[in-house]
């Protein structure tokens, strides 16, 4: 069974920095890609970055603020997330894929207040 844990989430004030953590369990198959969605209050879920052999891709929200790297023998997908602002408020999601699959992780808070 494949199970996605996220951790690193939490409260942070305006302009701080958070590094959110992701690893993927269990598939007999490789994950091609792999990336972080966020859905803040009221809001719809949406894309913030992904990760794939052919390269990144960021929300332009996020561009120059958030890096998503991994590691590919722990099967982990990171997300840096620096001078981060109130409206980055979200509970953020990691999602992984293999050729015939898409899996989601329950999901972290990051709260950006002071």
């Amino acid at each position: 069974q494949v199970q996605l844990v996220e951790s690193g989430g939490g409260l942070v004030q305006p302009g701080g920095s958070l590094r959110l953590s992701c690893a993927a369990s269990g598939s007999r198959f490789s994950f091609i890609n792999m990336g972080w969605y966020r859905q803040g209050p009221g809001k719809e879920r949406e894309l913030a970055a992904t990760i794939s052999g052919g390269g990144t891709n960021y929300a332009d929200s996020v561009k120059g603020r958030f890096t998503i790297s991994r590691d590919n023998a722990k099967n982990t997908v990171y997300l840096q997330m620096n001078s981060l602002k109130p409206e980055d408020t979200a509970v953020y999601y990691c999602r992984a894929r293999t050729m015939t699959n898409t899996y989601w992780g329950q999901g972290t808070q990051v709260t950006v207040s002071s």
